[in-house]
C-alpha cells in the first residue's frame, strides 16, 4: 500500500476506502518474458470496489505523457457477496478519454473475494480481480518514528540520529489488498523502447466525473503531498506535472535531505520522478524504477531518495506468499 496514505492526515480519497489506490507494478511473466504484468491495488480492506468509479491503467508509449493505450475497469453494484467487471481496452484518442470507451475485452467477469482467484481468459489477455495478500511491506511504526508523525509534522524533518527508528515490524504482513490484474503480450504495449504506466480512480457523483486518486511511481504521492496539494495532485494528469510539481518536490528534499536546488533538479530528472508515472524498458530486467515487482523494497528505496542515501534500511524481507503463476499475489489472508 505504498501510495495508500497521501498527506498528514493519512486518509482515503472522499472518506472511501474503495477509491484508494494502494500500488501498480509493471514486470514480465515469469514464465514467459515475452508477455508483461500489469497489476492496479486499490482498497485496503480488500471489498467490493464502487460500483460509479472507474479505475484505470494508462500507457503511454512515445514519450508525449499522453494515453496511447487505456484500460478501464467498470465494477457491478456487490450483491450477496458476489461482484462482477467489465473490462474495456482504448487506444488512440479513446485512451485520452476518462470514460470507460473501446473494446471491451471482458463481459462481466467474476470477482473473487475467497481463497482462490477467478483467472478469465480472452484471446490473448488474461485477467483477474478481487482480494489478495498485499505484496507491499514496510513498518509503519518505524515510519512514524523517522517523521515524528504523531508530533503533528510532515514528511519534511526525518530524524536522523544515532538510533534507528525501525521497529522491525512488517505492518502490512497479514493484509490484504484488492487487486486488478492484467497480462498480455509485450508487443501490444508499442515500447519505443519503455512505456510510462499509471492508474486513476474517477468517481461519478451529481453528473460529474470527479478524478479523486491516481497512483505511478510508488510512495511519491505519499511522501511528496501535503493535505493542502493532495486533492490538486490526485486530480492532475502527468503531461502537467513537471511544471506544476517541480518546485513543491525540491522544496521538500531540501528539507528531507539537505538537497540543494540544483541537486534536487537533477535527481527527479535521473529517477524520472516526474511525471508520476511508473517507467518500464521491457527489455530490461524489471526491478524498481525499471517497472515494478512484487519483492522491491520500495520504502527504503524512496527514504534513501528522500534523505540523500542517510536513511538506514528497514531490515524487512518481501513477503514469502507472492506467487510465480498468475496473478502473482497470494491468496487472501483470513479475515481475523
Amino acid at each position: 500500500m505504498s501510495n495508500h496514505f497521501t498527506g498528514l492526515s493519512l486518509g482515503p480519497p472522499l472518506g472511501d476506502q474503495r477509491l484508494d489506490l494502494c500500488d501498480l507494478y509493471a514486470f514480465q511473466a515469469p514464465a514467459d518474458p515475452t508477455r508483461t504484468v500489469l497489476i492496479l491495488n486499490a482498497n485496503p480492506n480488500a471489498d467490493a470496489l464502487h460500483p460509479d468509479a472507474i479505475y484505470r491503467l494508462a500507457v503511454d508509449n512515445n514519450g508525449d505523457l499522453l494515453n496511447d493505450i487505456a484500460f478501464s475497469f467498470v465494477f457491478s453494484e456487490p450483491v450477496d457477496g458476489r461482484q462482477t467487471v467489465d473490462v474495456f481496452k482504448a487506444v488512440g484518442d479513446e485512451a485520452e478519454s476518462p470514460l470507460p470507451l473501446g473494446e471491451k475485452i471482458f463481459d462481466a467477469v467474476e470477482v473473487s473475494f475467497g481463497t482462490g482467484a477467478n483467472v478469465h481468459r480472452s484471446g490473448e489477455y488474461t485477467f483477474a480481480a478481487g482480494a489478495r495478500s498485499d505484496a507491499f511491506f514496510f513498518d509503519f511504526d518505524g515510519i512514524k518514528n523517522l517523521f515524528d508523525i504523531t508530533g503533528g509534522r510532515n514528511f519534511t524533518a526525518p530524524h536522523l540520529g544515532s538510533t534507528s527508528p525501525w521497529t522491525g515490524v512488517d505492518s502490512n504482513l497479514t493484509a490484504n489488498v484488492f487487486s486488478i490484474a492484467i497480462e498480455l503480450p509485450t508487443t501490444e504495449l508499442g515500447a519505443n523502447p519503455d512505456i510510462r504506466i499509471w492508474g486513476r480512480c474517477s468517481l461519478k457523483q451529481d453528473g460529474e466525473l470527479l478524478h479523486v486518486d491516481r497512483a505511478g511511481h510508488p510512495s511519491v504521492s505519499s511522501f511528496f503531498n501535503t493535505d493542502d496539494t493532495k486533492l490538486e495532485y490526485n486530480a492532475s494528469v502527468p503531461v502537467n506535472d513537471k511544471a506544476r510539481w517541480t518546485a513543491q518536490f525540491v522544496h521538500l528534499m531540501g528539507h528531507t535531505g539537505g538537497y540543494t536546488e540544483k541537486e534536487a533538479v537533477a535527481e527527479i530528472e535521473r529517477e524520472g520522478t516526474l511525471p508520476d508515472m511508473l517507467h518500464f524498458d521491457p527489455s530490461k530486467p524489471a526491478k524498481y524504477p525499471n517497472g515494478r515487482v512484487t519483492t522491491d523494497d520500495v520504502i527504503d528505496y524512496r527514504l534513501a531518495f528522500l534523505t540523500k542515501g542517510d536513511c538506514p534500511p528497514s531490515g524487512l524481507a518481501p513477503h514469502t506468499d507472492t506467487l510465480s503463476e498468475f496473478p502473482y499475489l497470494g491468496n487472501p489472508h483470513p479475515a481475523s
